[in-house]
């Protein structure tokens, strides 16, 4: 008999009444939004509550950088590291050479189940040709897959586009996609969710609102954007 899926919970506050069985182990994650939107809060929640090995790849900001945003949240990176749950590892976009090896490496050498990357937007941003964009970020997942790390790649989308992503090819070469997006309604600016595909498992199909909150993330699963009344910023 072929062996059942398991299923991987998100531990985001809310978001996991969105997704009722989970997500697949080993799918991979775009998550996508503008500046501000809360992208590597949810990354950093994402492996710190999940109690599973973990590693964070930076390509943008310092690694005690993002050790002080989580502090701020209760989140205590440093612990996690000294009992080898958790590796942080911060890498030169300029320097693609020797990345996924550096990535596997890591991901064997503590057992790691889920994976943040943040951000694809620079990993890829210093690849000149889209083919080669694609071509990357294939081996990359690739390599994701084949140590059945539950992913979250995050990415940047594109201000005044209402394209998911800033190349066009993210979406494609990901298993789900959910995207942080602003709504302006009743004269005032709030932030929303959707989980715009989940490949494998049934997810909700609306927008919900979310907030960032001393905790963290926090989504509300019966606060549902009234697309007829809002304007949606992509």
């Amino acid at each position: 008999m072929p062996q059942a899926f398991r299923y991987v919970k998100l531990n985001i506050p809310g978001i996991d009444k969105l997704l009722p069985k989970g997500v697949p182990e080993g799918e991979l994650i775009l998550l996508s939004g503008a500046c501000g939107m809360g992208k590597t809060i949810f990354g950093l929640q994402y492996l710190y509550l999940a109690g599973e090995p973990g590693l964070y790849v930076s390509f943008e900001e310092k690694i005690e950088e993002l050790k002080n945003q989580a502090l701020a949240f209760g989140w205590d990176f440093d612990r996690l590291e000294k009992e080898d749950k958790i590796r942080m590892i911060k890498y030169d976009p300029f320097r693609l050479m020797d990345v996924f090896e550096l990535i596997e490496n890591n991901i064997r050498e503590i057992r790691a189940k889920r994976v943040v990357i943040d951000s694809i937007s620079a990993f890829s941003l210093h690849i000149r040709a889209e083919a080669e964009v694609r071509r990357s970020l294939l081996e990359l997942c690739d390599i994701l897959k084949k140590n059945l790390c539950t992913s979250i790649l995050i990415c940047e989308s594109v201000p005044g586009s209402n394209s998911i992503s800033r190349f066009g090819v993210e979406e494609f070469v990901t298993d789900g996609v959910i995207v942080l997006r602003r709504i302006y309604q009743l004269d005032a600016f709030r932030t929303a969710l959707a989980i715009w595909k989940m490949r494998g498992t049934m997810h909700s199909t609306r927008f919900h609102f979310y907030e960032i909150t001393d905790k963290g993330i926090v989504v509300f699963p019966d606060r549902i954007v009234d697309m007829d009344r809002a304007k949606i910023f992509w």
